[in-house]
């Protein structure tokens, strides 16, 4: 027997403001045709102002805890992924920690941009194997539109702002790919690319806040790639086939990535949870977005086969494999 990471619960937030791309017309020289062709997003949600990164991952928590139907003194690990945490320290986490009242739990962020959700889990994930914890929650949760240069057409269409949670609960298992549960996590980074995708800011850089920046061409390309190359990676590890994939839920980072991906893969396209047209690309958040709203609508069943895969600034890229 071995111990799989099972999901309990499931849970997104996103805030109430909503920015379409006729809006960003108004201001910048853009249009939402511009827009929707060459990235598929026509809308993104902003947070409010005082909104910070903890408040919109502790409403995507609640809603996970609520699903799992257990309240936040259960919970023993508390993992978020972020790029834009409130402060420099400490962790998010930690006031996500405070607010559902998880007192006897240990929680820190990960930062691994766009890869930070699978990151998260597979922390969590090794956390449980090992049975150091017997619940955690696992968060993606990004203020994006606060790291944004409002000016630059290239980058502040493509990003939004949105939270999604997991509840993660341990049990026993055969060993094999039919066990509900975390199969398998598999991550990546490359430092050489760091100049391709990065956000111009940090305290050691003595610049507090700065704005991201991507050369998109590069990023593309090498995005097709390596997410191919890492779902195929995960597919091998756990002796499956893409055909054997119920649901892919992909990093929701451009229309044009997601449908090259499938191309480069094989699988149906059909067979893909897409949310980018709605959220735009919000970095951490954007695989728990998406899953939340395939087992909220029904789309995704018990014993569904799931594939989620991702790739960030740093480079970082990312895969892991779930049953529901």
């Amino acid at each position: 027997m071995v111990i799989r990471s099972v999901v309990q619960g499931w849970g997104a937030y996103l805030p109430e403001k909503i920015l379409t791309n006729d809006d960003l017309a108004k201001v910048l020289d853009t249009s939402d045709e511009w827009i929707s062709e060459r990235t598929g997003i026509r809308q993104r949600h902003i947070a409010a102002d005082g909104e910070m990164t903890s408040d919109i991952a502790t409403r995507a928590a609640e809603q996970a805890l609520d699903r799992a139907g257990i309240d936040g003194s259960e919970i023993d690990l508390i993992v978020l992924g972020t790029a834009t945490p409130d402060e420099t320290f400490p962790a998010s986490a930690t006031r996500v920690q405070m607010r559902i009242g998880a007192h006897g739990a240990w929680a820190f962020d990960v930062q691994a941009a766009c890869s930070g959700f699978i990151y998260a889990l597979a922390m969590a994930d090794n956390f449980l194997r090992l049975g150091q914890a017997k619940t955690a929650l696992v968060i993606g949760a990004e203020t994006f539109s606060r790291i944004l240069d409002w000016n630059d057409r290239a980058t502040c269409v493509l990003f939004g702002d949105g939270a999604g949670a997991v509840v993660l609960k341990a049990e026993e298992g055969e060993g094999t790919s039919a066990d509900r549960g975390i199969l398998s996590t598999h991550l990546h980074s490359d430092g050489r690319q760091h100049d391709l995708l990065f956000a111009d800011g940090g305290p050691s850089s003595n610049q507090v806040s700065g704005f991201v920046r991507m050369r998109g061409r590069e990023v593309f390309r090498h995005a097709v790639t390596r997410l191919a190359s890492v779902i195929d990676e995960a597919m091998a590890f756990n002796g499956l086939t893409i055909e054997d994939v119920d649901w892919l839920v992909p990093h929701q980072a451009n229309k044009r990535i997601l449908d090259s991906t499938v191309r480069k893969t094989g699988l149906a396209p059909e067979k893909m949870v897409v949310t980018v047209d709605r959220h735009a690309n919000t970095s951490a958040a954007s695989i728990p977005l998406a899953l939340n709203e395939a087992a909220s609508d029904g789309r995704i069943k018990k014993g569904d086969l799931i594939l989620m895969e991702a790739m960030g600034a740093g480079f970082t890229w990312a895969a892991a494999a779930l049953r529901w």
